[in-house]
């Protein structure tokens, strides 16, 4: 079996008494550890992170009517937003943003109560939107940013232009998409007291994969994502497995 580019043979894997075992899951434990403490200085540097000011006006098309950028903060001083993947001409939304869609359920009251709302953004119609999140059960906010330029501004959508001339920039390097027009990523942003906005942060690719609950149990089972080198060719919507 493989996960990535590492291979696990599960039917002959080593088998050790209690004592070894634990020996070496200490040994493990110091080098997570060590990972933990890794992760919270990156945390800090992207906490530290110079921030760009929100010149543009964006207008989504939402089911209570049109909102700002600004809007979709709602009483919160910050705001996630995550890139979904679903153009307009799609019949249905992309099936691993729909993975990742499946793990925010739930969690838009513990966000607010550290004052971050949270909030899906597609290029798609609003009623394409709802439609399919009607068919997910899925009860986050997703609002259309059809014909606001957003998603290209913040490098998940490309022109035909860009694919065209293989000059897409995605994840902070250009890359021949082909006829990839959207991708995912996430972007955050701050509204000070002034209404000011700010974009601090934003992540693409794997960049994203802490965010996927699914995933990071994946990780912990004896077989792992079990890929194969076909990063999400197993993924399916959940109502198609």
């Amino acid at each position: 079996m493989t996960t990535g580019t590492q291979e696990y043979d599960v039917l002959n894997h080593p088998v050790v008494t209690h004592d070894e075992w634990v020996r070496a899951r200490s040994a493990l434990l110091a080098r997570e550890k060590e990972f933990t403490r890794l992760r919270d200085q990156v945390s800090q540097a992207r906490r530290d992170l110079p921030w760009e000011r929100v010149e543009k006006r964006y207008v989504f098309e939402a089911p209570e009517g049109k909102l700002t950028l600004g809007d979709a903060f709602g009483a919160q001083s910050q705001l996630i937003v995550y890139h979904f993947m679903y153009a307009p001409d799609w019949d249905e939304g992309c099936p691993s943003c729909s993975f990742w869609a499946d793990n925010f359920n739930g969690i838009e009251p513990h966000l607010k109560a550290r004052d971050v709302a949270f909030v899906a953004i597609s290029r798609a119609p609003l009623d394409k939107l709802e439609a399919y999140k009607r068919r997910m059960g899925w009860g986050f906010r997703w609002l259309s940013s059809g014909g606001t330029g957003f998603n290209e501004d913040y490098g998940v959508s490309f022109t035909p232009e860009q694919l065209k001339g293989h000059a897409a920039t995605y994840n902070y390097a250009t890359i021949d998409l082909e006829d990839e027009t959207d991708l995912p990523g996430i972007s955050v942003f701050y509204k000070n007291d002034a209404g000011e906005i700010f974009h601090t942060y934003s992540t693409y690719g794997r960049g994203i994969d802490l965010m996927n609950g699914a995933y990071n149990y994946l990780d912990l089972a004896p077989k792992g994502r079990d890929e194969g080198g076909r990063i999400q060719s197993w993924v399916r919507r959940h109502d198609q497995y």
